[in-house]
């Protein structure tokens, strides 16, 4: 069956659906729940590489007018170019509600940061990955503005046919690197790195090389794939993506843009790294989910999906959608799950004024049914549950979850299967 919006919707949106990893040792096995991916704004991302000795432009960061004045003239640059600071992509292209256009802007004149700073802080900028009203801008990047003579493209990922990580670069810079391997496939250059050698010189100087730089640049690119390396294992990167990789007039290898993925559950060790992590434009909702181990996503519809596995949610979006109905949200409730964590999800689902109904579909392996089943009779008396529910448990324990749920006497649907739950929900929402 091919995805329907919804669930597209849901894969996109969903942080942390991957399932849970388990750490074997000789005595136990430890369940690690992830948590939402780390977002760092693109200052933050620079500052990491700076740290590490990656060549990356000058910048200041500032949170006023008269901040990012005194930057720009700090900086004494040729030309200075400012940003505004928000996860979303397309920032060049936005429109703020101030009336300015563009969330990134060229000057050679430090009296006009200012007046554009003035145009962005405080005011919600528009791209096309933003919501349909913007995400206030509180912080801009005064950076130093540099020419690029050659764009190159550079990444370090996990790579789990290589066993590890591995390189992939393109002499093609600047662009999708989707584009690149579709239309030009001989341009695309991949090197596994051996995990207990790491980046040697000759692995570094041939990439530098299929990057296309030469003579002294060709060294002082390899010199940066190196150190790019050494930033990756230092911050449990599982992917640090740097496009473009530019050589200016100059003659200097420059990160002019980077992107950082990070182990989440490496946090342990890398607290000051999420230390940083920018929660301020993520979703309430989502947040408030995270901190029961739950990973939400809201959707537009009227039908609330509580499952407990990402292909299981998306499974039920799709069926939902075949029987004519919209899912409200994608809530995965993930593996060693507490019937406290039951209860929490059900305030979430209760709380949106869309869901006219509730389906509950889960699938006991690691899951104890019973579990599920007290959490949702609590849930339904303690929150005078008001909307129609249906409930499909199947799996571990699951004739005593539904003993639980038959002699709670509780208006609770039963379901024999998945197409069965979804159709009474869709049934429900006519009535």
């Amino acid at each position: 069956m091919a995805a329907s919006m919804a669930s597209q919707a849901a894969a996109r949106g969903l942080r942390t659906a991957t399932s849970k990893h388990a750490l074997l040792d000789k005595l136990k096995c430890t369940w690690l729940s992830p948590r939402r991916w780390l977002n760092l704004q693109e200052y933050q991302s620079k500052k990491l590489m700076q740290e590490s000795g990656v060549a990356v432009q000058r910048f200041y960061v500032a949170d006023t007018a008269s901040e990012a004045l005194e930057a720009a003239k700090r900086l004494n640059a040729k030309e200075i170019v400012l940003k505004a600071q928000i996860l979303a992509g397309g920032r060049g292209k936005g429109v703020f509600d101030s009336g300015l256009k563009g969330g990134v802007h060229l000057t050679k004149d430090p009296a006009v940061v200012g007046e554009l700073a003035n145009k962005m802080l405080g005011f919600n900028l528009t791209t096309k990955q933003t919501p349909k009203d913007g995400v206030k801008v509180k912080t801009v990047m005064v950076a130093e503005a540099l020419d690029i003579t050659r764009e190159t493209y550079f990444a370090i990922l996990m790579d789990r046919s290589c066993n590890g990580p591995v390189m992939v670069g393109s002499p093609q810079g600047g662009m999708d690197i989707e584009e690149v391997a579709a239309s030009t496939p001989e341009l695309i250059f991949k090197e596994a790195i051996d995990i207990f050698e790491g980046v040697r010189d000759d692995q570094a100087l041939c990439m530098a090389a299929n990057l296309g730089f030469k003579g002294p640049l060709q060294r002082q690119a390899a010199d940066q794939i190196k150190r790019l390396y050494d930033l990756f294992l230092k911050v449990d990167a599982t992917q640090v993506e740097v496009n473009p990789l530019g050589e200016t007039p100059e003659g200097q290898v420059v990160c002019f843009d980077a992107k950082i993925n990070f182990d989440d559950n490496a946090e342990f060790r890398q607290k000051a790294v999420f230390a940083m992590d920018d929660m301020t434009e993520s979703d309430p909702t989502e947040m408030e989910a995270a901190k029961w181990d739950l990973k939400y996503i809201g959707l537009d519809g009227n039908i609330a999906c509580f499952v407990n596995g990402a292909g299981l949610a998306m499974a039920t979006c799709d069926i939902i959608d075949l029987h004519g109905g919209k899912p409200a949200n994608f809530l995965d409730l993930g593996g060693g799950v507490k019937e406290r964590q039951v209860y929490e999800a059900f305030k979430l689902l209760t709380a949106d004024p869309k869901v006219e109904a509730i389906l509950v579909n889960i699938f006991g392996g690691i899951v104890n049914c019973a579990i599920i089943a007290n959490g949702i009779t609590k849930a339904c008396r303690e929150l005078e549950l008001k909307v129609p529910l249906v409930v499909r448990l199947e799996g571990t324990n699951v004739n005593e979850a539904k003993r639980i749920l038959t002699e709670s006497g509780l208006p609770i649907t039963a379901a024999e299967n998945l197409d069965d739950a979804a159709r009474k929900a869709v049934a429900a929402i006519k009535k």
